[in-house]
């Protein structure tokens, strides 16, 4: 077959010439973790590389820049079991400086590639969680939200290819839940770039669960599919920017704990009051006076109302150690040894 133009600038510079067809239709989405075996030539037909020589396939996540451009723009173009010759020019291989001893400055290399298969990226630490199948419209620059940060998104969910739901959303990172905004979505947007439009699947520990649900006819432990498309977001101040009258200012998670404790959701106030500790734990050194005071107030109550939540949800270890450090700050406390008596005895 002929060889053809894949650069996207179309100047020649990569040039790709298919020696065997691919399965199907489908091309790997930006992220997701390619395998391929490949065979790397000079022109002169000088041999510098091979995967074939190993235990097994070449692996690398395309298109985060861990191989040389003529990789992430021509892997990106191969269908499963596809083999073709991928020819680069300098500028999307190694450039000036070659890759010595074996690639010298300002080579053309080409590499017979035979596309394996890939895997959708996983978004988070779960093995099966969260997966990106493939990046729809890619972001914009390098910067992606924190925890806190206020998110602008639109989101379209689907099963079995049911639209279930279709909104726009804005919300606060590790707080969607306030919007009806399952957990994967949460974890997923943090490694979002701004206006990325992204293709989730979504298991059922980070979607609807167990119980599924009623309002949007989702049986139980059902996997979804979400295309999420980061719109716009506001980073919060990292821990390390705030002093410690910003962080004394975490009272507004207590109030929003206590809203939740009050609908017996204790799922939802045990987040909120777990996030004190992460402001205030590391202040102790630095607070004196009625600062002091604040923060021991909020920490002390902080540790018990986890210990409360904990001991509804019937998590009777996190119980016993929430009231174990509410006693370090009062050793007296009589909620804490009360809560601490009942994990003791759960």
């Amino acid at each position: 077959m002929a060889n053809f133009d894949i650069c996207p600038k179309k100047d020649g510079g990569i040039m790709k010439r298919i020696l065997k067809e691919g399965c199907g239709t489908a091309l790997p989405p930006q992220g997701c973790k390619v395998a391929v075996h490949y065979t790397g030539t000079l022109l002169n037909g000088t041999k510098f590389d091979t995967s074939r020589d190993r235990d097994g396939p070449f692996k690398f996540d395309l298109g985060k820049g861990q191989v040389i451009k003529a990789w992430d723009v021509g892997i990106a173009t191969m269908k499963k079991g596809e083999q073709a010759v991928i020819t680069c020019s300098p500028e999307y291989a190694y450039g000036a400086s070659g890759s010595p001893p074996l690639i010298p400055p300002y080579a053309t290399l080409q590499f017979d590639v035979e596309m394996i298969d890939w895997e959708a990226e996983e978004l988070t630490s779960e093995q099966n969680g969260v997966k990106r199948m493939e990046i729809l419209t890619p972001g914009k620059g390098f910067i992606t939200p924190n925890d806190g940060a206020r998110v602008e998104i639109h989101l379209t969910g689907s099963y079995k290819g049911r639209i279930f739901e279709d909104r726009d959303a804005t919300f606060n990172i590790g707080e969607g839940f306030e919007d009806n905004i399952i957990s994967g979505i949460d974890i997923a947007l943090k490694q979002f770039k701004e206006q990325e439009s992204s293709k989730l699947a979504i298991d059922p520990l980070f979607a609807f669960g167990e119980e599924g649900s009623l309002e949007f006819s989702i049986p139980p432990d059902a996997t979804v599919e979400y295309v999420v498309t980061l719109k716009s977001f506001e980073k919060s101040k990292e821990l390390w920017q705030m002093d410690t009258p910003e962080k004394i200012q975490c009272i507004i998670l207590k109030e929003k704990g206590t809203k939740y404790f009050m609908k017996r959701n204790y799922t939802y106030a045990n987040k909120f009051y777990k996030k004190i500790p992460s402001y205030l734990e590391s202040e102790e050194t630095d607070t004196e006076g009625d600062i002091g005071e604040k923060r021991k107030a909020l920490l002390l109550a902080a540790y018990l109302n986890m210990s409360i939540c904990n001991l509804k949800l019937d998590e009777n270890f996190e119980a016993k150690a929430d009231a174990n450090k509410a006693l370090q700050l009062d050793s007296q406390n009589e909620k804490a040894l009360f809560r601490r008596g009942l994990a003791l005895l759960a």
